[in-house]
């Protein structure tokens, strides 16, 4: 007797992969408001990120959310790479700040939310172990 598994098909989560898929949900709730902050233009020469970039920010914040929230119930391996797909696209809107002049601050900000990010992307998408039986 055979058994076969389509693709996509949901397995268990691993504690590895809901600590990564948690990690991510708050990540996302953040990029979330990031409309609602807005850019900072009462102070003068201070510019924030194009209302463009915050707009996707906020589209991939809420994106990430609700395949956060799909992936943990249903362990949808979909609904894991879409996650992914959103966190690295949220990744890439913020690698700007290395090549303008902001902020040693911001600089070292947006340097940990890229290693957090890429420590989540690991643990998520990392599948479970299996047991396996010993022979001697």
């Amino acid at each position: 007797m055979t058994t076969t598994t389509t693709a996509g098909a949901a397995q268990a989560l691993s504690t590895t992969n809901r600590i990564g898929l948690g990690i991510f949900g708050l990540l996302g709730l953040l990029d979330a408001v990031s409309l609602l902050t807005g850019p900072d233009t009462e102070v003068p020469g201070e510019t924030g990120p194009p209302m463009g970039i915050l707009v996707l920010d906020t589209v991939l914040g809420v994106l990430t959310v609700v395949t956060v929230v799909w992936a943990w119930r249903t362990a949808n391996r979909s609904a894991i790479r879409l996650t992914a797909g959103a966190r690295i696209l949220s990744v890439v809107t913020a690698l700007p700040a290395f090549f303008v002049d902001v902020p040693a601050g911001v600089k070292v900000l947006v340097a940990a939310f890229v290693v957090v990010t890429a420590v989540a992307l690991v643990m998520m998408l990392t599948p479970a172990r299996r047991a396996s039986r010993v022979t001697d």
